[in-house]
């Protein structure tokens, strides 16, 4: 755990914060008494997969056969009222 006062952050705040983010937790003082931790957080995309990348497969999707006799403007007029 390392310290840095309210000074030193203001004067160079990118290399504390390059610390924080590799894991390094820091004591925020202020006149010489603590008055903040800075601690690394625990980020949501972490927690989200990363996005694939490449084609999409679409050619894979089955093929969805419209009633008989409707036309496609029919179908969404018939569904647009549950989106």
């Amino acid at each position: 755990m390392k310290t840095i006062s309210v000074g030193e952050l203001r004067q160079n705040p990118t290399r504390m914060l390059d610390e924080v983010e590799a894991g390094q937790v820091y004591i925020l003082t202020r006149h010489n008494r603590e008055v903040a931790r800075i601690v690394p957080s625990v980020s949501s995309a972490t927690l989200i997969p990363p996005k694939r990348t490449g084609r999409s497969h679409t050619s894979e999707l089955p093929r969805v056969e419209l009633p008989d006799g409707m036309s496609m403007d029919e179908l969404l007029d018939e569904v647009s009222g549950e989106w």
